[in-house]
C-alpha cells in the first residue's frame, strides 16, 4: 500500500539545534530510495507503507544512538485506496484551483 506521511521528529534533552538529527534522517530517508520533501517543520515522505515506516524506526534508532534520550515524533499518515496520488499530485491540485480562481 502507498502512503503519504508527515513526519516531524524531536529529540527531547538533547542538542539545542536539532540540525544534525534531521540530517541524519534525511539520508536515512534517501537511502531508502524514497519520495521525500524537507519543509520547515517536518518532512513529507512518500512510498510503501512498510519502507516508509522502516525510515521512521530507523530514525528514531539512529537519533537515540546520536544520544537524544527522548523522542517525540508526530505522524500523519494518508492513504487513498481508489486511485495513487503523489505529493506533487495533490499540491499540483491546489495550484490548479487557485489559479481558476
Amino acid at each position: 500500500m502507498k502512503v503519504i506521511v508527515d513526519f516531524c521528529l524531536t529529540p527531547l534533552g538533547a542538542e539545542t539545534s536539532l540540525t544534525p538529527y534531521i540530517a541524519e534522517c534525511q539520508k536515512i530517508i534517501v537511502s531508502l530510495g524514497l519520495s521525500h520533501q524537507l519543509h520547515a517543520y517536518g518532512t513529507n515522505i512518500e512510498g510503501e507503507w512498510e519502507v516508509v515506516m522502516d525510515a521512521v524506526k530507523r530514525c528514531h534508532m539512529r537519533v537515540h544512538e546520536m544520544g537524544a534520550p527522548r523522542i517525540s515524533t508526530q505522524l500523519k499518515i494518508g492513504t487513498r485506496s481508489d486511485r495513487e496520488q503523489s505529493m506533487a499530485d495533490k499540491v499540483s491540485h491546489v495550484r490548479d484551483y487557485l489559479a481558476q480562481s
